[in-house]
């Protein structure tokens, strides 16, 4: 009788622990080139969950000071392409290990760099590093690349050819990995920084409406 009553207690103490963390949903690219919403708060243990829209977005971890660069040993989702006609759509979900600053971007370059579109998210931005500085920064990585295009385009090399555009990469150094990081990975994405990967990561399927335009 006694093991029958812990049997039973066991999924009451579960749902207590469930109910003290929070998952927050965030929309990739559902309202354009954009994380909606841009930026949480998030407490340890709670989850992170992204949700991909048309057409191919990626979650990707960098640092405040290289918004648009991809952080070493950093969460990576890889391309996630998605059609409108699509009736589910996949989703990452990852788990915060302490209150750390975290930062994301969308990798897509085609047609154009979506992080220096300004798609870009944050998980607890402080006021010293805010999200609207590291949008701002990642703003600054198209401005940079399109003056240097510019520059280069009126360049003709000595065989005739006109002389190649920079790359739409920044080029900054890329932080370490925090020690606090959990190692955890699934799907091949290591995760890193203040989080890890959840066991479901990339195989979730969340079913959603899809009415909206088709943007870049």
């Amino acid at each position: 009788m006694r093991f029958s009553t812990a049997l039973f207690a066991l999924p009451a103490f579960a749902a207590s622990v469930l109910a003290q963390t929070q998952d927050h949903q965030v929309m990739v690219g559902q309202s354009g080139l954009s994380f909606t919403p841009s930026s949480v708060t998030a407490a340890a243990g709670d989850t992170v969950t992204f949700v991909f829209f048309p057409k191919n977005h990626t979650v990707t971890q960098s640092t405040f000071a290289a918004p648009c660069t991809k952080m070493a040993g950093g969460i990576a989702s890889g391309f996630q392409p998605v059609t409108a006609d699509q009736t589910s759509v996949p989703a990452m979900t990852i788990t915060v290990n302490d209150t750390t600053p975290l930062w994301f971007y969308c990798g897509q370059q085609s047609p154009v760099s979506h992080c220096g579109m300004g798609m870009v998210f944050a998980v607890n931005p402080t006021a010293e590093k805010s999200f609207e500085s590291f949008q701002t920064a990642a703003n600054a990585t198209l401005a940079a690349t399109s003056s240097t295009n510019t520059t280069t385009s009126g360049t003709t090399a000595s065989s005739g050819t006109a002389a190649a555009g920079a790359s739409g990469t920044a080029s900054a150094g890329v932080a370490a990995a925090s020690p606090s990081a959990s190692t955890t990975s699934t799907t091949g994405a290591n995760a890193s920084g203040a989080m890890s990967l959840g066991a479901h990561a990339g195989a979730i399927l969340a079913t959603v409406g899809l009415a909206f335009g088709m943007l870049l």
